[in-house]
This record gives C-alpha cells, structure tokens and sequence, in this order.
C-alpha cells in the first residue's frame, strides 16, 4: 500500500500547484492526478453538482489503488471533504485548513483578503477556519470566478491581464490587508499579476506549501511513506482538451508531463495523449 501512488483531484488544471509542492517536497512519491476541465469551474455550480462531480473523480482514484486522496480544489473541499472522510478507509485531505494556517502565520495586523470562486466564498470555510484557531482576525471574502476560465485557457501572464484583475480585487481598496489567501488552486498561476494588482506589502497564501506538508506528516504517521527505489512514474488524466492541460503542466511544473484524456461521465477514453 505505501508504494501506490498519491490521488489529486481538481476541477481542472489548479490542483497542479499541489502537485507542485508535492514533487518539491515529497520527491519520491508518485501522483495519480485526474483535472475535471470539461466541467470547470466548479464553483459557480450547486452544491449537489459539486459533490456529484467530485465524488466521481474521487470514486476512480481509489479505484486505481491510491493510498490516499487530496482535494487539491477549495471548491470541492469546503462541499465534499468531511463526507469524502466518512466514504472513503484512507486519509482524505483537503486544501482550506492548510490555507488557513498559513495566513495566521503570515499576517501581522489580523486584517485577511480572501477570493475565491463563489460556491468556496459562499461556503464561509476560510474565515471559519480562520476563526477556529484566531477569533481576532478579521476576515474580508471576495469572489473571483473569472479567474478560473482565464487559467483554464492558458491565460495566465499576458499584459491585458491586470486591469481584469485589478478590477476584480478594487474591493480591498482601504481595507488594509496585509494577507490575500489565494482560495482557488488555479489562482497562483495569476500570482505575478494579483502581487502587481495588490501591491508588495500584500502577502500572498498559495495553500499548496501547507498542504503537501499535510500529506507528508499524514505519510509518515500512517507509515505510508513510499519506499520503492524505482523514480516515480506520475500520471496525469484530463477531461479537457489534453493539449492545453500538458502546456499548462510544462510551464508550472518545469517539466514536460504526459497527458491523458479521460471523461469519467463519458466512459470513453482516447488514445490521443499529448506531451509537450
């Protein structure tokens, strides 16, 4: 069991900042990826829709052997994580509480940004793990969805960028933050551009450090650490155009990764796999 591999999930290409971390940090382990592009973004979608596609993906995970499951999307998360606890016999974790440690580090006058897509903002998850563990922070929640459809088709560093998301964050205009949590996994691949939006005296949370520390702690303590002298072989399944997906994948990870379409509500699975 400790020398299958690591199953991520995301609604599309966000969770690669996870994954990210987790090559980083953990560099022996392998990761199972599955990004549900073809239903991205999530966050705009009913609660029950939101299950029904993250219970989906997370279903194949374990049903390729995974020996533990990250929720590497806040939308998913603040929705599905204390029932995916309950369905699932192995560590299940998440990316909000990682999230929020990380800001109550980070801020120095307890004044915290949040954005977010609508359905993790609507949830009220970060400020009330904020809350769980600091009552004096105020907390100041701002949805961004359009953020995740500029990510999605690559968009992630061109000039014309920073007055869409300059005027997404005008919201935070005097309310003194010195913390934005970025509550979307897609959000640090526009990083750069919020930091310009915001200015340097804003610290930016990417929960993806914290969380890969999560999964190495949870490893560890339940002895599932791998130990299999083989270099890790990762695999990566998208819904959407695989294309894009590898592209994206290249730029964030540093590394050109192999990419497979897959649509889980299809049942179909092509051999058009992509490497870029």
């Amino acid at each position: 069991m400790r020398n299958q591999p690591i199953g991520v999930m995301d609604s599309g290409v966000g969770g690669l900042t996870v994954v990210s971390e987790i090559w980083r940090q953990l560099p022996r382990e392998e990761v199972l990826f599955y990004g549900d592009s073809a239903r991205c973004p999530y966050g705009d979608r009913p609660a029950a829709e939101i299950a029904e596609f993250t219970f989906r993906a997370l279903d194949f995970l374990v049903e390729q052997g995974v020996k533990m499951l990250v929720i590497a999307c806040n939308t998913a998360t603040a929705v599905c994580l204390e029932w995916a606890r309950e369905r699932y016999d192995i560590p299940v974790l998440g990316v909000i509480a990682p999230g929020a440690r990380a800001a109550i580090a980070a801020t120095t006058n307890q004044r915290v940004g949040i954005i977010g897509t609508r359905a993790t903002i609507s949830s009220n998850s970060y400020p009330r793990a904020l809350h769980l563990t600091h009552r004096g922070i105020a907390t100041f929640p701002v949805a961004c969805p359009q953020f995740v459809s500029l990510v999605e088709r690559g968009i992630t560093a061109t000039a014309e960028l920073l007055p869409v998301v300059a005027d997404s964050l005008r919201e935070f205009s005097g309310m003194n933050i010195d913390t934005l949590i970025l509550g979307c996994t897609h959000y640090p691949l526009l990083e750069n551009v919020i930091q310009q939006a915001l200015g340097a005296d804003v610290t930016l949370i990417n929960s993806a450090e914290e969380t890969a520390r999560d999964i190495s702690f949870v490893l560890t303590d339940k002895q599932l650490t791998r130990t299999h002298p083989a270099k890790p072989n990762h695999v990566f399944f998208t819904s959407g155009d695989v294309d894009t997906f590898a592209d994206i994948g290249k730029r964030w990870l540093g590394e050109p990764i192999s990419v497979a379409y897959y649509d889980l509500w299809e049942g179909e699975e092509r051999s058009d796999a992509a490497e870029v």
